[in-house]
This record gives structure tokens, sequence and C-alpha cells, in this order.
């Protein structure tokens, strides 16, 4: 695979954390750690900030969007409370996890647990200018669920 991009990476703390790394050739998002010297619980619906032990030098015009682990949120209940979390390209800082635990048993993250997903993704940057009126669409001022089919109820 030939890169997009080259991201430079530095470790932030005394955890030897694995670079990031695609787990497949199909893979969006970069595998990232918890850099963790122990086990650390959460407990049902609270929340943890786990640190990576890494930093990034993201180019200008791109971010990174620290997303959840599917596996992780179906069977622990784990999930990223700010999905997706927005590393911003001028920010050098340690990616840290904001981590939820939405399930009613504790759970456990062990050292080096892969925690979530890293997409590096391009973004662009718009110039907001105000308007009397916006143009018209099918749409409309349709809000939260206004283009979906209701769900059937089953009979049984």
């Amino acid at each position: 695979m030939i890169p997009d991009i080259l991201v430079p990476v530095r470790r932030t703390g005394p955890i030897a954390v694995p670079l990031p790394h695609y787990a497949t050739a199909g893979s969006a998002g970069l595998d990232l750690a918890a850099a963790l010297a122990e086990p650390i619980k959460i407990k049902s619906l609270a929340r943890a900030l786990v640190p990576t032990g890494i930093a990034l030098a993201l180019p200008p015009g791109y971010e990174g969007q620290v997303r959840p682990r599917s596996g992780l949120a179906m069977k622990l209940g784990l999930t990223i409370l700010n999905a997706p979390g927005t590393i911003d390209s001028d920010y050098r800082g340690e990616i840290k996890v904001l981590l939820v635990n939405l399930s009613d048993k504790t759970v456990v993250i062990e050292p080096l647990d892969r925690i979530a997903q890293l997409v590096v993704a391009p973004f662009a940057k718009a110039e907001l200018a105000w308007a009397a009126e916006l143009d018209d669409t099918e749409r409309g001022e349709g809000g939260y669920g206004s283009t979906g089919r209701r769900a059937r109820r089953v009979r049984r």
C-alpha cells in the first residue's frame, strides 16, 4: 500500500505503545492502543479518559477522527462519548480517548488493549455568510426522522 500522506508520530510517555496500524488492507481506521501501566476498571455508565501514548503532526487540510471500535461496542457496551472525536491539524498533545461504558457491568481495559480507531481525513474550510433566505429543497425544514420510513409493527 502506498500511503496518501506521511504523518509523524511521537510517543508521549513511558508506555511503549505500538505504532498505530491498519488491521487489514481495506481498513479505514488505524488501531489506537491504551497506554496504561496497569488495568483500569470502568463501571457501568461511567466514563474514563484513556491515554494512547502518542501525539501526531497532521498536515494542514487533514483531521484525525477518533472513532469507536465496533467489537468493543457490541461485546462490552464500550464506546466513545464524543464520537467521533476530532484531532485538529495544529494539535500536538497526546491523543486521549473518552470511553463510556453503556453496559450494566464493569469493563476492564488492559494495558495496550485496542480501544479506538483513528481515521485520517481531508476536510474543507468553509466561509459562512449571512443570508436573508436559503434556497428551497425537497426536504425543506424537515428535521429528525423526517426522511425515513416508519418501521412497521410486527403483529404476533
